[in-house]
């Protein structure tokens, strides 16, 4: 089978989203070919390369989607030149797509109305078609039609009550964000020599990862699966608030994202959410629970395997915290909960493993939480990598005490975990494989991960996870049963294993009821009559005949060849792991 694996943000980069698990999925999956669409989000990320790719990766193809400096950048001209039967096309579509997005329909709305989820694809696929046609729809979206459509949207009755009151420099930013987002529009990865030719499009998230997927199912008819171990929306949500944004742009930006999420679940054959709490998110969007599936994300257990497995419980007096220091895991709350936990158990000591965020403000929230140790236990210091005495040390994986992973949580007998915001808790569910007991707040999957084998108190609450804390430390028995507990349950559903058997069965299942219909052609590439037998057209069970060009498994491609409408410059691919050439045309 060829899988087309489509990616935003991470694999097969160094850095990013979804990284780890993309790369045990495609190494787990050897009988399979892989072609990687990879979008990146900054210049920085392209800078760093990608991990080292296995031999089942046939090709990878990538594009951005932060600012390019378009002025020395011929792909900008790509669009430019519309005459104007092509202008009117834009216009209507991308006029559609705006009123659809201005809607006050999507307000307060569980799930869009069908309506206006056809419009939205409608228009969508318009512009889609244009790109093709045209060479690319990348001038346009950033156009003084583009501005003037979003204006005139705004100001249509029923439109969104927010948007009204949007200015020429809110509509600006807002077209220019709709660019980025709509830029794999623009892409030649989507005739015969691209996503066209694979078996199914795998998206690792929904949002612009999951555009390509549209498209090649909208052009060749190829199925589409959706997974997100974290809602592609609600981080578009919670990003736009901390964007420097109007009120109207905010709302234009969740609007359209709100209905491209649509979309794509509406689309998409199989979803496979990675916890309950994604889970809800995808149905409050509109997705239908028939085509869910919760898809558990696999870790490697191994890693882990000599700390859970011997008799050390680890040091009786040490809590550890583990993971990103950035201010959505709530230190301050933890140390405070810790100077309570001191007082009732003075030999208590924290150690915090982890280095700064890629946020910004990472590096000052981790200033800060040493300035509060330091003033909360004024009397003893609290250096860099100090374990000895101090009550609370600030460490790294790397640093002499904790060379690895595993060494840090060998380290203390209770894992805690304190944040505000949490998606799948992968430092719990490491904690699990160690069999350590664990003390967590009920946010994001943690209740689900956990499921009984440790404490679960409110976030933003000091008090109660100081009273977890001490009771843990003061009843060995109970901490070694939770630990046991939890060790069981994380090998029987977060292994690499069972995600990979998960998205064996789960590839085969669409492919079985969704095959691609492709024109059978002789060596010449000229048509074959009764190429395909009557059965292949049957709904849902029958494969296309073997000699249907194209099909499953048929190797890799050689070279990029010619796509189709040609492709801006700044898209690139390359055949095989580590060989990256231009794809213009």
């Amino acid at each position: 089978m060829r899988i087309g694996l489509l990616t935003e943000g991470g694999y097969p980069y160094v850095s990013g989203e979804a990284r780890l698990w993309c790369d045990r999925l495609v190494r787990g999956l050897g009988q399979h070919e892989f072609d990687i669409y990879a979008l990146s989000r900054s210049e920085r990320q392209e800078a760093q390369g990608w991990i080292e790719l296995p031999p089942q990766v046939n090709r990878v193809r990538t594009a951005p989607l932060w600012p390019v400096d378009w002025s020395v950048d011929e792909g900008v001209a790509l669009g430019a030149g519309y005459g104007r039967r092509a202008r009117r096309r834009f216009a209507e579509c991308f006029g559609e797509l705006a009123a659809a997005v201005c809607d006050s329909g999507a307000a307060g709305a569980s799930a869009p109305s069908d309506t206006l989820a056809d419009r939205f694809g409608s228009a969508l696929y318009g512009l889609a078609e244009l790109a093709m046609d045209q060479g690319g729809l990348v001038a346009a979206l950033r156009s003084e039609a583009a501005v003037r459509a979003l204006e005139g949207a705004c100001r249509a009755p029923g439109a969104l009550r927010a948007a009204r009151a949007a200015r020429v420099p809110d509509l600006l930013a807002v077209a220019g964000l709709l660019e980025r987002a709509l830029r794999p529009l623009s892409l030649d990865w989507y005739g015969d020599d691209g996503l066209g030719a694979v078996d199914l499009c795998h998206a690792t998230s929904g949002g612009p990862a999951a555009l390509p997927g549209l498209l090649a199912q909208h052009f060749s008819g190829v199925p589409l699966l959706v997974t997100e171990y974290g809602v592609q929306l609600r981080a578009h949500y919670l990003a736009t608030g901390d964007e420097a944004l109007s009120a109207p742009a905010r709302a234009l930006l969740t609007s359209f994202h709100g209905r491209l999420a649509a979309e794509v679940y509406r689309q998409a054959k199989i979803i496979t959410p990675g916890n309950t709490h994604a889970r809800r998110w995808q149905e409050r969007c509109g997705a239908e629970r028939a085509k869910l599936r919760t898809v558990y994300p696999g870790m490697e257990a191994s890693r882990f395997a000599e700390v859970g497995e011997r008799e050390d419980p680890g040091d009786p007096d040490t809590l550890l915290w583990i993971g990103r220091i950035e201010p959505a895991k709530d230190l301050i709350s933890l140390l405070h909960a810790f100077a309570e936990i001191r007082k009732e158990e003075p030999k208590a000591r924290l150690r915090i493993v982890g280095a700064p965020g890629d946020d910004p403000e990472a590096g000052a929230y981790l200033a800060h939480c040493r300035t509060l140790a330091a003033q909360l236990f004024p009397d003893e210091a609290t250096g860099a990598h100090a374990v000895g005495d101090n009550p609370v040390s600030f460490e790294e994986i790397g640093a002499p005490e904790t060379p690895e992973l595993a060494d840090a949580y060998a380290a203390g007998s209770v894992v805690v975990l304190s944040s505000v915001v949490e998606g799948f808790p992968i430092s719990l569910v490491e904690a699990m494989f160690c069999g350590r007991a664990t003390v967590s707040t009920d946010v994001g999957a943690v209740v689900e991960v956990i499921g009984g084998t440790g404490l679960v108190v409110p976030p933003r609450n000091p008090r109660a996870l100081a009273e977890a804390c001490v009771a843990l430390l003061r009843d060995a028995g109970r901490r070694e049963r939770l630990g046991a507990a939890a060790r069981a349950r994380a090998l029987e559903l977060f292994t690499v294993e069972q995600n990979t058997e998960a998205f064996r069965g789960i590839y085969l299942e669409i492919v079985s009821h969704c095959p691609v219909r492709r024109e059978a052609v002789d060596d010449a590439g000229e048509p074959v009559p009764f190429g395909h037998p009557a059965e292949a057209y049957m709904p849902g069970r029958w494969a296309v005949a073997a000699g249907g060009g194209g099909g499953g498994g048929g190797g890799g491609d050689e070279g990029a060849g010619a796509g189709t409408g040609g492709a801006p410059s700044w898209a690139q691919e390359a055949d095989g792991p580590g060989r990256l050439k231009g794809a213009g045309v």
